[in-house]
């Protein structure tokens, strides 16, 4: 198990709007450009092999690409090389960080400073959630997943650890990017049950999507 003191204070950081990375779980990516390729096998050299995942936030006015000031570092723990030379990894989230500065250097892609304080939670056992009313969610997960004419495995998903249940929907069902960020920051699994269950009652009301409205 990672420890604090073998996180590094420079990392590389993959902006990515949508994309979700928790703590614990694992994200699937696709990379094919240059500068990420490139990103894929400078890491691959280092001890820890963390890629940090972070939410481009965009200010009106503001010509560079500004971040949101928290994302998720992911250990490389399975790739593959396609024969044309691109790569599919899967990332397994280690913990949390807040975003302190650009670092500007010769490399293609970007790397930035980060600080892990006070995400001590991210590096321990996993969360639970002992207020989780699971026929209640279930009973609104199922409208949804109707609504949206989603399919899923439901004897495996019932089966699932809270933590694992929570963060999977968190990071593959479809929201806004400001909402999975809200996610990403919700300071307990708790509390990101809260969130992802207004997320669902707002969409199963209409939201922004009238079709989905029951």
């Amino acid at each position: 198990m990672m420890r604090y003191a073998d996180l590094p204070d420079v990392v590389p950081i993959f902006p990515l709007t949508g994309a979700l990375l928790l703590p614990r779980s694992r994200l699937p990516l696709h990379l094919f450009e240059p500068r990420y390729l490139q990103m894929f096998e400078d890491v691959l050299k280092t001890p820890q092999r963390l890629i940090a995942m972070i939410q481009p936030n965009e200010v009106p006015g503001r010509e560079d690409d500004g971040l949101h000031q928290i994302g998720c570092a992911g250990r490389v723990t399975q790739f593959s090389e396609t024969e044309d030379g691109r790569y599919m990894i899967t990332l397994t989230g280690i913990s949390r960080f807040r975003f302190r500065q650009e670092i500007e250097g010769f490399a293609p892609y970007r790397r930035a400073e980060v600080d892990w304080a006070g995400f001590d939670r991210d590096l321990g056992a996993p969360d639970r959630d002992p207020g989780f009313d699971r026929k209640t969610f279930f009973d609104k997960l199922s409208r949804y997943f109707e609504a949206r004419n989603l399919d899923t495995d439901w004897d495996t998903l019932k089966e699932a650890e809270d933590e694992l249940l929570i963060n999977s929907l968190s990071m593959l069902l479809t929201f806004a990017p400001e909402d999975k960020q809200a996610l990403l920051e919700a300071p307990s699994l708790s509390t990101r049950r809260e969130t992802l269950v207004t997320l669902i009652e707002y969409a199963l009301r209409g939201g922004d999507d009238t079709e989905i409205m029951q």
